[in-house]
């Protein structure tokens, strides 16, 4: 394992961020075709701490909770808690915890969505905590104070943010430091070769800020590493990935064989060349979901691959500008 430095922060992170939206009740809904059961996560996150993983995203909608948990009992018997870092969220979006004063980003629902994460978890603090989405309806003023007492609290070390328009995340960050509060030091945002639309704002802005780039769906819901018409459990059933890439199928199956072009180039895996990638342009930690051990093993191989200059150049040169998606 390699590690980085989290953007401007002191955190120590690995280059590789587990990510927890497959672990989870399957009968509590939020991507239930596909969920792994408590003991199927912990072989999942088992393997991870011992390839020297120690950055782990969940979510509090992720498995309705009960991802949170899993993460927490795998982690305390199988880790020093001292040496993981623990990333989760609040506030989705409508339709998700719905409850008057229990969801959104004001004062009284950040609160209360934390100290549930925080029993969930089985943790005194959290290490990231991101807002999931933005909240059109309460003021970021009161959003980032209330962040910033958490961190001033000890119960939250640093703040994220995930899938927003970079003119609310620049508010955002002008809100905290205009009033001396805490401000974001990491962006998790859609990113990767079918989905580049971060490259002309977002990206830019948090590489000269100094914020960390922790970008989710990296292998954009599994179509970059494989052929395009694969049949599998969650091409089948996740409909949010339905929903980001088959209108633009014709222009993304291009740089999808351009991918296993250069794969086969250097004898190499889909998903080794995908996460070089990321890495050449200058993201720290990809969010990797896994359901298999095996793919742990395959992602490893990753930080022997270098692409060069015209490489990245021949992956790149068929991107057409997407329709934004992610930020709401």
């Amino acid at each position: 394992m390699e590690y980085t430095k989290l953007g401007n922060t002191g955190l120590e992170v690995s280059k590789l961020c587990l990510g927890c939206m497959s672990f989870g009740d399957a009968s509590l809904g939020f991507h239930s075709g596909w969920l792994l059961d408590e003991e199927k996560s912990r072989v999942i996150l088992k393997k991870a701490l011992d390839l020297g993983v120690n950055f782990f995203d969940t979510a509090n909608v992720y498995g309705n909770g009960t991802s949170e948990e899993y993460l927490g009992r795998a982690l305390r018997d199988f880790a020093d808690r001292n040496e993981v870092i623990i990333a989760t969220k609040v506030f989705f979006g409508d339709g998700l915890h719905e409850g008057r004063n229990t969801t959104g980003l004001s004062r009284k629902a950040i609160f209360s969505q934390v100290e549930a994460s925080l029993k969930r978890l089985g943790t005194d603090y959290i290490d990231v905590l991101y807002i999931h989405r933005w909240d059109y309806k309460t003021p970021i003023e009161e959003t980032m104070a209330a962040l910033n007492d958490l961190v001033r609290s000890g119960k939250v070390h640093y703040l994220g943010a995930s899938a927003m328009y970079t003119w609310q995340f620049q508010k955002a960050q002008y809100v905290a430091e205009k009033n001396g509060w805490t401000k974001f030091s990491v962006m998790q945002n859609h990113y990767n070769m079918l989905y580049r639309e971060d490259e002309r704002e977002m990206i830019p802005f948090c590489k000269d800020t100094g914020v960390g780039l922790a970008p989710y769906s990296p292998f954009a819901a599994g179509r970059v590493v494989r052929d395009w018409n694969a049949d599998t459990a969650r091409s089948k059933t996740d409909e949010i990935a339905k929903s980001k890439y088959d209108s633009t199928e014709a222009q993304d199956k291009v740089i999808v064989e351009r991918v296993a072009e250069i794969a086969e180039k250097y004898g190499v895996t889909r998903a080794q060349v995908a996460l070089a990638w990321l890495w050449e342009k200058g993201i720290d930690s990809p969010i990797v979901g896994v359901t298999k051990e095996k793919y742990l093993d395959d992602f490893m191989g990753a930080f022997n691959v270098t692409l060069t200059d015209k490489d990245m150049a021949f992956l790149d040169e068929n991107y057409l500008p997407h329709k934004i998606v992610g930020a709401l």
